[in-house]
């Protein structure tokens, strides 16, 4: 195995056998095709093909070491299922040689650029800025959330390193914190309660450290635990929501566990006394969104989910009561999209959901910028049938969310970017596309967003104005081979963008 006369890799892709990459694509379709969408070779270079991709997938196939490289793994992992790694090679070394001559011979030494129809344009006069006095050292804002549905309106923020949960007014003043026990990626309300998603730790792993409890506001303002409910022994959740799949008039609860290598879509059964039974949907890691619906109007909760991590795309499960689903494949991904988002919005007015969708995760085996990383609209035929109709080529693009933000009848979108060109187009991590009609939308950045490094946003009127106003929340560590003229960590925790586009 570790000779280097057995089985040479092939630097000189031009020389490599014409045999070797057909085999190399038949076996490729395979053994790849059986857990993800298969990638064409286009969509990477060839040294993040040889050098990262297939390091990372060789122990999926069994193959830990080739030549003098040991490719990077969790065998010994405790937290995975024993049987997660194959006893044995499933392919020889000739064969995995042939996948790599398929891959590193028919993909470009660089990507294209992106292709814009417009250009992006500087406009300051679309929203104000308006930053908290509030200062934190090192901000690690991992969510923020405008909160309208009380009679004042509130920004709440959560941050990574110190845990907390911060609640500020709607002229950004603080009101208070709760600390937690791990960093919080979402909050949901019910009622006058909030549902944290508490995920455990950040960083990717597949231990079972997640859990969800409720937050209330006592008299005196303050927010505090409600011990009547919690969820432990999660896997790395992102999302936790309310619901009655079982229609048994008790509250229900749909968790997004993302795990890592393994993970789940899971429904927790409410079984009374607060205790709850957890049922598999979908057992694969990377569920990152869900939205919960009457899609076909026949009095269940149906769900829509988009799954990141390997296998991605967005899928339809739908109820067939008794809490068990019926999973339908909407729209597939190729494993090195980086699926990051995705909401329902009607377009083109016709009564259907489309699908607006983000892809730019940038941070695990092929770290360089993608020109298919940005913001998709996929468009619904009134069947639950999409079609792509509209690309905006965004770098590291990681949420866009949809809102008539002008008034004029027609859907814009904001969107970030958290794995930007920060050297070269750092306009890039605050755009907003104005839509002109027709799904025409014009591109323009904000002078002053690029004080932050931008991973979560949030959007709804919080001077209670009319206008839909946005939070952004920086989270000021980035891996050293970002580069940036901004200084992050000196930036702000959040930052409000009030919507001032004269109607």
């Amino acid at each position: 195995m570790f000779s280097c006369t057995d089985f040479k890799k092939n630097h000189s892709h031009e020389t490599t056998p014409d045999s070797n990459i057909a085999k190399g694509k038949i076996l490729a379709a395979t053994y790849c095709k059986s857990c993800h969408l298969l990638p064409d070779p286009s969509l990477l270079d060839s040294k993040n093909w040889e050098e990262g991709v297939l390091p990372g997938m060789g122990p999926r196939l069994g193959i830990f070491y080739y030549g003098f490289k040991t490719y990077p793994s969790s065998r010994y992992d405790l937290n995975l299922p024993k049987n997660f790694y194959p006893a044995k090679p499933i392919i020889n070394l000739q064969e995995w040689q042939n996948i790599i001559d398929y891959y590193t011979a028919l993909s470009p030494d660089s990507l294209p650029q992106q292709q814009r129809k417009y250009a992006v344009q500087s406009n300051s006069s679309l929203f104000e800025i308006e930053t908290p006095a509030f200062k934190k050292s090192l901000p690690t804002a991992c969510f923020v959330k405008i909160d309208t549905t009380l009679s004042y309106r509130q920004v709440i923020v959560s941050d990574m390193i110190s845990k907390n949960i911060f609640r500020f007014n709607n002229n950004l003043q603080f009101l208070d914190s709760f600390q937690n026990i791990s960093p919080v990626v979402n909050i949901e309300r019910n009622n006058n309660t909030l549902i944290t998603c508490n995920i455990g730790e950040i960083k990717p792993n597949d231990k079972r450290e997640g859990s969800s409890f409720l937050l209330s506001t006592s008299i005196e303002g303050k927010m505090k635990e409600d011990t009547s409910f919690k969820l432990k022994n999660l896997a790395r959740p992102v999302q936790i929501s309310v619901a009655d799949f079982n229609s048994d008039n008790k509250t229900d609860y749909l968790v997004c566990e993302y795990g890592n290598l393994i993970g789940a879509l899971s429904w927790m059964e409410n079984l009374g006394n607060n205790k709850y039974e957890r049922h598999v949907i979908r057992e694969v890691p990377g569920a990152i969104k869900a939205y919960i619906q009457d899609v076909n109007h026949d009095g269940l909760e149906d769900i829509w989910v988009l799954f990141a991590q390997g296998d991605e795309g967005i899928f339809l499960f739908t109820n067939k009561g008794h809490g068990k689903f019926e999973q339908e494949e909407v729209l597939r991904f190729p494993s090195i999209y980086g699926s990051s988002y995705f909401e329902l919005a009607d377009f083109n007015k016709d009564g259907h959901p489309d699908i607006l969708y983000t892809c730019g995760d940038n941070a695990d085996y092929s770290v360089t910028l993608k020109p298919y990383h940005g913001v998709y609209i996929f468009l619904n035929d009134g069947t639950n049938h999409f079609k792509q109709a509209y690309f905006f080529p965004m770098h590291g693009c990681f949420k866009a969310i949809a809102r008539d933000f002008d008034g004029d009848g027609n859907l814009d979108i904001a969107a970030i970017s958290f794995f930007a060109d920060y050297a070269k187009q750092p306009e890039e991590t605050f755009i907003y596309l104005a839509n002109k009609g027709k799904l025409n939308f014009q591109p323009y950045s904000i002078p002053g967003t690029s004080v932050g490094r931008w991973l979560t946003m949030d959007a709804g009127d919080l001077d209670a104005d009319g206008k839909i106003d946005l939070v952004l929340g920086n989270f000021s560590i980035a891996p050293s081979s970002i580069k940036s003229a901004t200084s992050w960590k000196d930036g702000p925790l959040f930052i409000v963008l009030k919507n001032s586009i004269k109607k």
